[in-house]
């Protein structure tokens, strides 16, 4: 099972970079980590003012090197950080989701990046007190695609709207099936739990419901976040219910796992998931997924770097509250362009550079409070 961009990317990088970050903070190796440093390639920033910007030390923490959507928010930090000089960033994410292990690699990077540190986790509960901490101590943090729980101090959240992703998911679904269908719509759910999944699974069911009534609503189903584990439990819910209207799921790898399902049995179903894995890109190409809802993972970690490098070098206050850079839906008419943009770095700051430009001109325009996001 191949894992995509983030499992061939990122495995030498992130290794290599976890035994620098161990040595300097004394901690034995939990993850796997990489490390950038502030050039001209994205920003096009000249050596005179990058010589003259203030270096700070920022980072980011991601829930595991082996998804794709996690890579695409460390690939916008990284270039953040291209595009700021000074800007000096540790990229960090334990080789999997495992929450106590990224918190570990979290409090590191507050030892090691104190001018900094942006965060997206699986597991908001366990980051009450870690936050909490690192926030009475000074250190600005930023939550990025999961929201700050209670308690956890940290008022800065950077994420888009996931319960509207799904309602465009929903009604882009529904261009593929009649008013009149009757059968089963199965759901799946890679993290049962985590509400940022549920609220988009929440605003898929929300349209269906509403527009297609003769639907059965089946699940959603726990089939797992890893790679392999997803794919298994795609393959036991589609065997159960082999004649389903459609299958529906939130995640990361929902897509690359039904595209295998096709390519082994040779029957196509219809399919709509989320993120925007190489090789879920490739299946909307190839006509065996449906359609994608693309939650702009790489303008979430760009956005936050910014904010933080700004605080840091200006002392610009960090927006207070919820962000919101907004997100897309992925179809035949736009997978070409959209794999373009995923070629490379470069290829998705020139995609985004419009967007970015718009929202850190004005960020208070994407601002709501942290009680409404979704």
């Amino acid at each position: 099972m191949s894992f995509g961009r983030s499992g061939k990317k990122k495995s030498v990088a992130f290794a290599t970079a976890t035994a620098a970050l161990a040595l300097a903070v004394g901690v034995s190796a939990c993850g796997s980590s990489g490390s950038s440093s502030s050039s001209t390639s994205s920003g096009g920033s000249s050596t005179s003012s990058a010589s003259s910007a203030k270096t700070v030390k920022l980072a980011m923490i991601t829930a595991s090197s082996t998804q794709n959507a996690f890579q695409e928010m460390a690939d916008g930090a990284t270039a953040a950080a291209d595009a700021t000089p000074g800007v000096k960033l540790t990229e960090a994410a334990p080789n999997g989701i495992n929450g106590p292990q990224e918190v570990q690699l979290f409090q590191s990077a507050t030892q090691t990046s104190r001018d900094g540190v942006a965060t997206m986790t699986t597991t908001p509960d366990l980051f009450v007190r870690p936050f909490s901490t690192a926030v009475g101590q000074g250190i600005p943090v930023v939550a990025v695609d999961a929201p700050g729980l209670p308690g956890s101090k940290v008022t800065t959240f950077v994420g888009n709207s996931n319960t509207a992703l799904g309602e465009s998911l929903g009604k882009k679904m529904l261009q593929k099936i009649p008013a009149n269908a009757t059968g089963e719509v199965v759901f799946g759910n890679d993290i049962p739990g985590l509400p940022l999944l549920q609220a988009r699974i929440d605003g898929m069911k929300k349209v269906i419901q509403a527009q297609r009534p003769n639907l059965k609503i089946v699940g959603p189903f726990n089939v797992g976040a890893e790679p392999t584990d997803n794919y298994n439990h795609w393959n036991s819910v589609v065997k159960a219910h082999p004649n389903a209207v459609a299958y529906l799921a939130p995640g990361d790898q929902d897509a690359v796992s039904m595209d295998r399902i096709e390519k082994q049995t040779g029957k196509h179903y219809l399919v709509g998931a989320c993120d925007v894995d190489p090789i879920a890109l490739q299946a909307v190409k190839n006509g065996n997924v449906y359609a994608l809802g693309d939650p702009w993972h790489f303008l979430k970690g760009y956005m936050a770097i910014s904010f933080l490098a700004a605080k840091a070098q200006k002392g610009t206050a960090l927006p207070d509250g919820w962000f919101n850079p907004g997100s897309g839906i992925v179809d035949a008419q736009n997978v070409d362009q959209v794999m373009n943009r995923e070629k490379s770095n470069a290829n998705r700051v020139a995609f985004f550079k419009s967007t970015i430009d718009k929202e850190l001109a004005n960020p208070s325009a994407y601002l709501k409070p942290l009680s409404q996001a979704n």
